[in-house]
């Protein structure tokens, strides 16, 4: 019996996906659930299971697109068939034979030196192609290799997003900074009770979480779009966590994040990385949000100024935490502190809310009990 290996549904707005690459090979032996291909859409990136226990037959190569529902395979599941060994294990038989005899080649081994040169072309090796993975190396001169890989459908359509946004929105950027030492001293203090008891670690992001959320309550245009010529506000606070995967950043919304609490946030947003890993991130998870965080200091970036994901109106960038010495009360200190950075859209937000949003972030951080009685 023959199964088709289909491309699900993986979303309203998608209508085309791309193989990104094979995990099996044709005819290789697969079971049931076994992922057998790594599949790209413009929102994420999925592995896709053989339906049944079976030898696999690959009807589409990898790099091509195929539309929502298309075949790109069978698994062939009669009789035998479904134990059969991998097309690779079965190449391999035909060694067994007794090997020629080697004569010939002991032959050409004696052929003096001076005659063996004389086969030598002698005129500069050719220009060149050679496969690699997905994408082609490509050389005309020795040791400047130029590699041609084509982008992802993730890859194209960020790029597609981010130059629009650039186009389109007034984006300005203003800057802050936090001392984050109450924060270190809470998850210090409470790290291994949380950790015992919700099974998570207390980290930064659900602190950033909940001070983002204290701030767009007081400046609602920073939780709002523009749809042509109206401005909506939202009266919920959908929060995307931007995520770096190996295919591409994905964000991730946390629904009404106004609703959850500390172990909520930092659950989810495990949640999410783990299954980026995987590519098992659903395109309903990705869609929406009201505004969005990014975290470049998890790589060490000490200052960036990041691009709002339309049509939402900012976006606040983390920075990594450096001891710096600070004037506190007319002494200098070393304090660690982190460089906080608001992108907004200058249409929708003036400069002044802009810049008391981002204060209200640094104070929240700097004093977390605030966030609690909400002053």
């Amino acid at each position: 019996m023959s199964i088709e290996l289909t491309i699900p549904s993986v979303g309203e707005s998608i209508t085309e996906v791309q193989i990104a690459e094979w995990l099996k090979a044709d005819g290789d032996a697969v079971k049931k659930d076994e992922n057998v291909a790594v599949i790209d859409s413009e929102k994420t990136t999925f592995e896709l299971p053989a339906p049944e226990d079976g030898k696999l037959k690959i009807l589409r190569q990898a790099g091509e697109t195929i539309q929502v529902g298309g075949v790109v395979g069978r698994i062939e599941s009669n009789g035998e068939s479904a134990k059969a060994e991998p097309a690779s294990k079965k190449a391999k038989e035909p060694e067994k034979a007794p090997a020629p005899k080697k004569e010939a080649p002991k032959a050409a081994e004696e052929k003096p030196k001076a005659e063996v040169k004389a086969e030598k072309p002698a005129q500069a090796p050719a220009p060149r192609t050679s496969a690699s993975g997905s994408g082609t190396k490509q050389s005309s001169v020795p040791g400047r290799e130029l590699e041609v890989v084509p982008m992802t459908m993730l890859r194209k359509t960020a790029a597609r997003r981010l130059a629009e946004a650039k186009q389109q929105m007034a984006m300005l950027t203003t800057f802050n900074e936090a001392d984050v030492s109450a924060v270190q001293a809470l998850r210090a203090a409470h790290q291994e009770s949380f950790e015992k008891r919700y099974q998570v670690k207390l980290g930064f992001m659900s602190f950033f979480v909940k001070a983002v959320i204290d701030g767009l309550k007081q400046y609602p245009q920073l939780n709002a779009e523009i749809r042509d010529t109206d401005i909506v506000y939202h009266d919920y606070f959908d929060i995307g966590v931007a995520i770096a995967g190996e295919r591409g950043l994905v964000v991730p919304v946390l629904r009404n994040a106004e609703r959850l609490s500390f172990a909520d946030i930092e659950k989810a947003i495990a949640d999410f990385a783990k299954r980026s890993r995987e590519g098992k991130l659903k395109p309903d998870e990705l869609e929406g949000g009201t505004f969005t965080i990014t975290n470049g200091g998890v790589f060490g970036s000490l200052l960036s100024t990041p691009i709002i994901n339309p049509p939402q109106t900012g976006i606040l960038g983390m920075h990594s935490i450096q001891e710096r010495p600070i004037a506190m009360n007319g002494q200098v200190v070393i304090r660690p502190m982190m460089y906080i950075a608001l992108t907004y859209d200058h249409r929708l937000v003036d400069g002044r809310e802009a810049v008391l949003f981002l204060r209200r972030i640094k104070e929240a951080i700097e004093n977390p009990a605030r966030m609690l009685i909400e002053v």
